[in-house]
């Protein structure tokens, strides 16, 4: 029994994604969202914006990556993607060092293939990183859209800083790049984002 008891194990270890707070709220504006209601959500789109993917795209490999990317934020903590460069950085290396800390809690086969799906999200070395990487920039776009701006006008960021972010999206999917493009503009018409130095 000892590999189930590792999975329980890392399965209860999991369960505290849910006590990490992001910086988005629901789009009923009630309360901030945590990092597992955020997994989800990423799932889910994956899920109903797939006919945008990639043709031959492996979907259960972008599920399950979508599920286990933000597992690090249990130790490492979420931080807003806009965050100075030295934040940033410190921030990646916390990351890793909690995925050396909870992938190695699971049985030894599986414990390397969810570290090796976390580090081809990171990484984005295939169709299916960039995909489920599409789906992590364009989820809290949405949700500022929504809820008035959101962490955009709390944080006084500009349309040319999203814009920085919508090459991941395209990267992942031209459909959606359009459209994150095309909901930035709608965002500045509407009073949600400030266009930045760059005029956009």
């Amino acid at each position: 029994m000892a590999p189930l008891d590792d999975q329980i194990a890392f399965l209860l270890e999991a369960d505290r994604l849910k006590t990490v707070l992001r910086q988005s709220t629901l789009t009923d504006r009630s309360r901030r969202e945590n990092s597992a209601e955020h997994s989800w959500h990423l799932a889910l789109m994956a899920l109903v914006l797939a006919e945008y993917a990639p043709p031959g795209l492996d979907l259960q490999r972008v599920l399950a990556m979508l599920v286990l990317h933000d597992l690090v934020e249990i130790d490492a903590g979420d931080l807003f993607a806009y965050a100075p460069a030295g934040e940033l950085a410190r921030q990646q290396r916390a990351e890793r060092a909690a995925a050396d800390r909870l992938f190695a809690l699971l049985p030894p086969g599986q414990s390397e293939r969810f570290r090796g799906l976390w580090d081809e999200f990171e990484e984005r070395v295939s169709q299916e990183a960039k995909f489920a990487r599409a789906m992590d920039r364009l989820q809290p776009m949405l949700i500022n859209m929504v809820t008035g701006g959101g962490t955009w006008l709390a944080h006084g960021v500009t349309a040319d800083q999203v814009l920085t972010r919508v090459a991941l999206i395209a990267g992942g999917s031209p459909a959606l790049g359009t459209f994150a493009r095309d909901m930035i503009s709608r965002a500045v018409t509407q009073g949600l984002l400030t266009p930045g130095p760059g005029g956009s």
